[in-house]
């Protein structure tokens, strides 16, 4: 039988913690850095990083939202939130330019995004009916539903351990660009690490929780199968 556990609890805890903690320091850098001006808007700031990177090919959209900020590489578009698209602030620019470093990456066949992006699809699936696979398979005492489910949640954990690099890169190029393009002057960087830093923990702690509910899986389902 299935049932309340509060040890799923404990398994989460860590990263549900760690999530809220990031959440709160991403709107906390993200509010200040909004209020220090900069020279560009977001998307001026992202359409000078990928003219200057000769794509010009590639399109900026804006989109409602906060922080709803994306680059779709199956169309080839940023698509930046209405606070980003036209604001003058250290906050706009430095997501911008992060979005602007997912579309460099995809130009230069960057093998972690590649590689990600062929997860995606794996990843959905193990996200939508992986637990459910799980949860199903114990309760019809169906092994084969449960390793099943197991699997396809590991293509969530996978996609989530190949994410990190794609999002730390890309922060990563964002940062050097703009200095290189004397976009945002060096002495006033700190604005922009503190945004894209504080959410880089925001992707640390989904890949945290992914991994503590696969453990969960394992540790709760996949031993009784076995007896």
């Amino acid at each position: 039988m299935i049932h309340f556990d509060p040890m799923y609890f404990v398994f989460i805890a860590p990263a549900f913690v760690l999530a809220l903690w990031a959440q709160g320091r991403t709107k906390a850098a993200y509010a200040a850095a909004s209020q220090v001006p900069a020279r560009l808007s977001g998307a001026a700031a992202a359409r000078h990083l990928l003219d200057s990177a000769g794509l010009q090919d590639v399109g900026i959209e804006a989109i409602p939202g906060e922080l709803t900020d994306h680059y779709d590489p199956s169309h080839r578009v940023l698509r930046l939130s209405q606070g980003v698209y036209g604001e003058r602030t250290m906050a706009a620019v430095g997501i911008a330019a992060h979005e602007a470093g997912h579309a460099l990456q995809h130009a230069k066949n960057y093998s972690p995004l590649m590689i990600r992006n062929l997860a995606v699809p794996a990843a959905n699936f193990g996200g939508g009916l992986g637990g459910l696979m799980v949860i199903g398979g114990a309760m019809l005492n169906f092994p084969a539903l449960l390793w099943a489910g197991i699997a396809a949640f590991s293509a969530v954990v996978f996609f989530q351990l190949i994410n990190l690099p794609v999002e730390f890169d890309a922060s990563n190029r964002a940062k050097a660009q703009l200095v290189s393009y004397d976009i945002v002057p060096q002495q006033e960087m700190s604005h922009v690490n503190s945004v894209l830093n504080a959410a880089a923990w925001t992707y640390v702690a989904g890949t945290l929780q992914s991994i503590m509910i696969l453990l969960y899986y394992v540790w709760r389902f996949a031993g009784s199968s076995n007896r």
